[in-house]
This record gives structure tokens, sequence and C-alpha cells, in this order.
């Protein structure tokens, strides 16, 4: 990490708050017509004060993402000329983008309106909150807020992107605030399954939002910073506006429990596991939960080694950061794992929620160049399936009991304690904040409704809670707050280096090919002559196996031919138009005779 590259940020707001109590002077107040008495005296009488509104600005507040979905969290806080957001996350591809690796926000309305942006503030490092920033930063280079662990885990995302030379990152602190255009942001602590979170407390001309992030009541924390209720508490008190409250676990009833439960079911398991080499997948950005494993890795005696690169990154950064304690030879390449007993490593790796491309699904399928599972290892899950992620999770657990691995995950030990908030802390975010007006964020649509609920079983107004959809906008002035209009949103896909270059058409044309296959017709003709010179011949490619299928090839063969020297006959002439019949043709064969529709690519060579 480079760090002449990120500025601790000089709050100048901490005097503002200050009170100064000032010596009253009578003599002044009374040339200045005021008249200063005891207890319960009156005062001269003053003019009457004017009955006139001041008309404050419109505030303006929508997400581009996160709502309706797992995910890809964004909001966009708009004021006159200032616009600041609120975290930029990914998104997962679902079962139908096939191909896709990543999906971002539809940055389309922020590019246009650019000049308008203060900055991005990150309420932590996850990737649904951090993980859309390089493909940002790219077209719009804005300054950065965010804490000292979250922008140690952005910098290597930028460094791959080649943007952290440019980067315009500013390292704040629980408690700091920061000016942007009319808006003032001011950090709060909260407990999460990342270190260094934070809630957002955003001033605004029409009064105080908050914004939670991602957030839960640990009263047991790692690191001994508990949520700062009391600051949450006195802003309820001093009034707050809005409330933009997580949903995740608003199905989940009770309280989360605390992550210090992970580290002692982690010594249990270590302690009855002494002859096995331990393998433990889970979230990179875990840093509490990667400590608690070496340290119970420690207490037996044994090595840790790490694999997976966003896991060697994280812990590079919390380590160089101190945010992670690691005795001096503890850590050991993953190269290095031989040289010891397998009875003495622990392997922490990536792949927790079965990603096909992760070190724990290449280990479980035997394409791992450096661990092989045998009978001998102990795989711990030490996390829960993302909803939608259920099916790869299986499928990995399902492979590796196949080959005798011993396995662990939630549903049979206490390995994982999520890290958002259920029932109960979202009851008592609710009552210390106090919140005028609504707005649950970050869960599907049965989140966002439940929450709503819960809203309404604590005493608040239903026409005072939004419950919102992506580029729906919420507009809050004098008169109260209303949705007003929309904003360009949506999904971006990313294929590789490709950027949005993957539409509904391509996917469509994806998920043809993977279920009805492909059928290639190429043709010879002479334009100038008009005539068919040779073809079209017929491959098939996840159709139909063509040597046993001559029939139908030999059927779609006639049918091109006899379109496209019936064309050449009338005149035609357009490649497109000659593709098009012959396609169209093909297509209609070939549904006729198998119920299918394969994709059908024509392709003419013209003499």
């Amino acid at each position: 990490m480079q760090e002449k590259k990120t500025k601790k940020w000089q709050s100048t707001t901490k005097k503002d708050t200050k009170k100064v109590n000032k010596p009253v002077n009578k003599k002044a107040e009374k040339k200045a017509g005021t008249q200063v008495t005891k207890k319960n005296s009156r005062r001269a009488p003053q003019k009457k004060r004017s009955s006139k509104k001041i008309n404050l600005p419109k505030v303006k507040v929508y997400a581009l993402g996160g709502l309706n979905e797992i995910g890809m969290n964004m909001t966009v806080f708009e004021c006159e000329n200032d616009i600041i957001i609120v975290d930029c996350g990914i998104g997962f591809p679902k079962d139908d983008m096939l191909g896709v690796d990543l999906v971002i926000p539809d940055f389309t309305h922020l590019m246009n309106n650019v000049d308008k942006i203060r900055g991005i503030f990150i309420t932590h490092g996850h990737e649904d909150h951090i993980g859309s920033l390089p493909y940002f930063l790219k077209n719009m280079n804005v300054p950065v807020f965010g804490t000292r662990l979250t922008l140690g885990i952005l910098e290597n995302k930028l460094e791959e992107h080649k943007l952290l030379q440019n980067a315009k990152l500013n390292n704040v602190k629980a408690g700091d605030k920061i000016n942007a255009g009319c808006f003032k942001v001011e950090f709060i602590r909260v407990n999460h399954s990342i270190a260094d979170a934070c809630a957002l407390a955003i001033t605004t001309p029409q009064g105080v939002i908050v914004h939670t992030g991602d957030f839960k009541l640990d009263t047991t924390p790692i690191d001994g910073e508990m949520m700062d209720i009391v600051r949450l508490g006195q802003l309820g008190k001093e009034g707050v506006l809005m409330l933009l409250c997580e949903s995740t676990n608003v199905e989940r009833a009770g309280h989360t429990p605390s992550e210090k439960n992970v580290g002692v079911s982690l010594e249990k398991i270590f302690s009855s596991a002494k002859d096995k080499r331990i393998i433990i997948a889970t979230f990179a950005s875990n840093v509490h939960r990667v400590q608690q494993i070496i340290d119970a890795s420690i207490n037996h005696g044994r090595r840790v080694a790490v694999t997976g690169r966003s896991m060697i990154n994280v812990v590079n950064a919390a380590v160089k950061l101190g945010y992670m304690n690691v005795p001096d030879g503890v850590l050991i390449g993953i190269d290095e794992i031989k040289k010891y007993p397998a009875e003495k490593i622990t392997i922490v790796t990536t792949g927790s929620q079965g990603e096909p491309m992760s070190a724990l699904y290449r280990m479980a399928f035997s394409d791992h160049d450096k661990v092989q599972l045998t009978d001998k290892d102990l795989v711990v899950l030490s996390s829960s399936a993302i909803p939608g992620n259920e099916p790869l999770v299986g499928k990995i657990v399902n492979e590796m009991y196949r080959r005798g691995v011993n396995v662990y995950h939630d549903t049979s030990v206490e390995v994982h304690v999520s890290g958002h908030a259920c029932r109960e802390e979202l009851k008592l975010m609710h009552a210390l904040i106090k919140p005028k007006y609504f707005m649950p964020v970050h869960g599907e649509y049965r989140h966002l409704i439940q929450h709503k609920e819960l809203a309404e079983g604590m005493g608040m107004s239903a026409e005072n809670i939004f419950v919102s959809d992506v580029g729906k906008v919420i507009e809050i002035d004098s008169e109260g707050a209303r949705f007003s209009g929309t904003v360009q949103a949506g999904k971006v896909l990313i294929d590789g280096s490709g950027i949005g270059d993957v539409g509904n058409i391509v996917l469509r044309d994806r998920k043809n090919l993977s279920e009805s296959g492909l059928i290639i017709a190429v043709a010879t003709v002479s334009l100038e002559e008009g005539i068919l010179m040779s073809g079209p011949e017929i491959v098939s490619r996840g159709f139909v196996y063509v040597r046993e299928s001559e029939e139908l090839i030999n059927g779609a063969r006639d049918i091109a031919t006899r379109v496209l020297v019936d064309a050449l006959d009338e005149g035609i002439k357009e490649w497109s138009k000659l593709k098009e019949l012959m396609k169209n043709a093909i297509s209609k064969y070939v549904f006729a005779k198998t119920k299918k529709k394969p994709v059908i690519l024509p392709i003419l060579l013209n003499l």
C-alpha cells in the first residue's frame, strides 16, 4: 500500500460543535434594548417575528443499487449543485447471466452530473460496497473518503486497475466530520464483520439523514470497539429527518451472536482435530475471523498458509496497518506447506461461496496446484451462503464428501456468525434514531417490506416510510417528503475487461447456445452473376450429432439452398437480406422438426 497516496483528512468542524459560554455583559445588553432580568421576570417587549417561511434547498435521495437485491450498494444524496455518494459496490451475476463476471450500477446519471459530485463516502471495505469504485473512478476521478482499512483494501484494487497514482483517497476515522458542499458527513463507529465499519450522519439543509451502512450490535467485539450507541442516541435526541437502515437480516428474530462465539467453536475444532490438516474458508474481508483462526493455530502449534488472491491482499493490508497481530514465523507461503507435517498446518482460503474460480473450488475438484484434499483433511466453511449461492456451496460440499473429506459448516457447528443486525438490533437502531422518515435499504423486496412492517410496529406512520427502487427519487423539502420522478439506473455487466458490452441480446444468445446449441450455414455466392456457387454447408455445435441426424441436416441444407437461389433469381443482392432469409428459413424448419430454437449463424462468401 502506498500511504503517501492517502492523506489524513483534517476535520474542521469540531470547533463548530463546541459551545462557548461567554459572560453576560448587562450594560451592553441594555444598550441593545434587551433587559436582563431574574428568573420568572419578563423581558422587554420585542418586535414580532415574521411568519414567512424560509425556503431551504430541497434534498433528493435515491439509490443506484442495493434495493430489491443483495449487493451493489450505492446511494446518492443531491442538493442544488452538490451530490455526495455513499458506497459504490458490485453485485454478483445471477444464474442466467452466463459468462458474466461482475455486475455494477449504471453510472450514466452521475457521469452527466460529474461537476456536482463532492465525494464518495465509504461505510466499509466489503466488495458489495467498494467493488465498483475502480470502474467509477476510471471516468470520474472524485474524492473518496474512508477509514484506514477500507482504503487499504481499496488501494490494492486500484493498483490492479492502474488507478492508484491519481486517486484522491482521504483517510478518515470515526468521529470525523467532512464538509462537502451543502452537506456535512460524520463517520460513526459501528460493528460489522469487517473492522473500521461506520455509519454516516449526513447534515443537509432539511435536517440530518442517518445511513447505517451494514451493522450489528456486538457487545464483545474482537477489537474492543463497540458501536457508538451514545452518538446515535444523541442524534436521535437532536432530531433526525430520515433513516436509511440495512435490511439484510430483518427476517431473523433476536440478536446476532458475537464474533467471539466463533473463536470458542474454532478452539473446540482445533482441539478435536489434532491429527488433521485444517482448511478454513471464509470471507477475505473478515479480518477478525482470520485473526481468530491464526490465534487458534498458534495455540495448537500450527503454521498458517493463506491462499486466494483476495485473501492474500486483505491479510497483507490488515497486518501492515496493524489490524491483525501475527507473530513472526506463523504465516508461511502456500509453497512451503510440504515442509511441515500436515497436522501442523492451517490453510485459510477463499471460496466459501462456492465460486467456480476460487481456491477452495479448485481444491475440491483437484485443480489446485498446491493443495490436494484427502481423507486426512478437515474443511471448515466459516460462512453462510449468500442468497442464490446455495447450489454452488452445495456442489463443492458434495464433492468434498465424495473424496472422504470431513466438512464442518454453519448448519452443523457454530463456525460463522452474521455481520448484520437481526430484528431486535434493528428495533434498537430505530429507537435510538427516532426518524421522521424511513427508507429501508440493502435487501430484496421481501426484506424491505418486512423492515417497513417492523417500523410500523414501532409506531411509525406508513406514509412516512418509503419502500423504493433503484432510480426512484425521494424529494424532501419544507412541505414534507414524497416520490418525485426517476433517474437513469440499472445494471451494467462486466465480462472480462469489457464493460457494458454484454446486454440482454448477448445473454439471450448465450442462453440459447447453452440450451439448444448452434447451427452454422456457410454458402458462396456470386452477386455479380446472381448465382449460388457452392453450399450451403451445415455445421452443428451443441445441437445434434450430425452423423446421427443426416436427414435433419440434409433438410436444412435443401431449405437454405432453395431460399438463396430464389432470392438471387429475384435480384436480391443485399448481404443482410440474404442472411436473414436463410436464417429464418432454417430456424422455421428446425423448429418444426425438433421444437428447438438453436442459434442460427448464416455466413455468406462472395466470389
